[in-house]
């Protein structure tokens, strides 16, 4: 290491710079709460750091990335048990979904559903449809088979249509399109 303990950079500064602000929105529909996700992507970016010539040489280093931010996610419950308090609202600094989505109240209602799914659940819902990744990609990242992401899918996507303010907010949506068909 170099003087003052501190690894060399290697272009670790400029990949931590560019993928921060995904990561944490990552960590934050993973936890529901900005500071365990920041908290949370600082850890994952700090075993990055420490194991920078493997992510640097890994065939798919986001993915690696990925990874490692599951698995910090998972350490947390392993180690002790942290209790997870939903939010009313997501903090003004996360952009989730669009300013005209963001008028409908999607947000909050996709992260009271998303807080009300199981861990490995929302985390299969996050790598498949946040941050787009294929069945067989997500499985890479979870370490497990193709058939787990696509039943932990079914689950959760079930879990979600069945939940009462998706339902609800599903069922305002649709009245209010039907009013609007019906003034044109």
């Amino acid at each position: 290491m170099p003087e003052g303990n501190e690894p060399s950079d290697d272009g670790f500064d400029r990949f931590m710079a560019e993928r921060w602000p995904r990561v944490v929105r990552s960590a934050f529909l993973l936890t529901g709460d900005r500071h365990d996700a920041e908290d949370l992507a600082q850890a994952a970016f700090e075993r990055a750091c420490a194991s920078w010539g493997r992510v640097r040489r890994a065939d798919n280093p986001d993915a690696y990335l990925q990874r490692v931010l599951l698995n910090c996610h998972r350490g947390r419950f392993r180690k002790r048990r942290v209790p997870e308090y939903p939010v009313a609202a997501v903090p003004d600094g996360l952009r989730l979904v669009t300013d005209h989505a963001e008028q409908h109240g999607e947000r909050d209602v996709l992260m009271a559903a998303l807080n009300d799914l199981a861990p490995r659940q929302r985390a299969v819902i996050v790598l498949r449809y946040y941050e787009d990744l294929t069945e067989a990609q997500a499985a890479d990242v979870l370490r497990c088979s193709v058939g787990t992401v696509k039943s932990q899918t079914a689950k959760a996507l079930a879990r979600l249509r069945q939940h009462g303010q998706i339902l609800e907010f599903a069922g305002t949506a649709s009245a209010a399109s039907k009013r609007r068909e019906g003034a044109a």
